[in-house]
């Protein structure tokens, strides 16, 4: 059963079919230290997600996003490297993306005054999944970071 919990974590995490968030690593540090979290992502198999910069102007890029927590000050992520694919709908033109797993990394910065002890830094992945025919309407996932400011 304790083999099949992380699967189960990570399907509960989306709702949305084409993607799913997995448990993102948390962080602990001090007053204006530097920190960062693994944020594991799955797209489902059949589908692709444009990356953080898509090959077209008009393809909706995977994009994370931080709400100030006023404790952690969100910095640059890091996005994978896109993969080069060619789909039907691309007219033999390769567009950039991702598929199956793959890891964001959030940077922060844990604030001068950020009160000691436990939070939540609370973020949102926006993605436009494809299949291979189509591509759906841009969708939005919570993601949340455990933090301690020690």
């Amino acid at each position: 059963m304790a083999l099949c919990l992380p699967l189960l974590l990570l399907a509960q995490s989306s709702s949305s079919g084409y993607l799913a968030v997995g448990e993102p690593q948390k962080v602990a540090g001090k007053r204006g230290a530097s920190v960062q979290s693994k944020i594991p992502v799955t797209v489902m198999t059949g589908y692709h997600v444009n990356s953080n910069t898509p090959s077209e102007e008009y393809l909706i890029p995977l994009k994370l996003t931080w709400t100030a927590t006023g404790a952690l000050e969100a910095g640059a992520i890091t996005y994978p490297k896109g993969s080069l694919e060619k789909y039907e709908f691309t007219e033999g033109k390769p567009i950039s993306v991702y598929t199956g797993n793959f890891d964001l990394v959030a940077n922060f910065k844990v604030a001068a005054n950020a009160p000691a002890g436990p939070g939540v830094a609370a973020g949102k992945l926006k993605y436009q999944a494809c299949s291979n025919k189509a591509c759906y309407p841009p969708k939005t996932v919570d993601v949340n970071v455990s933090y301690q400011v020690q």
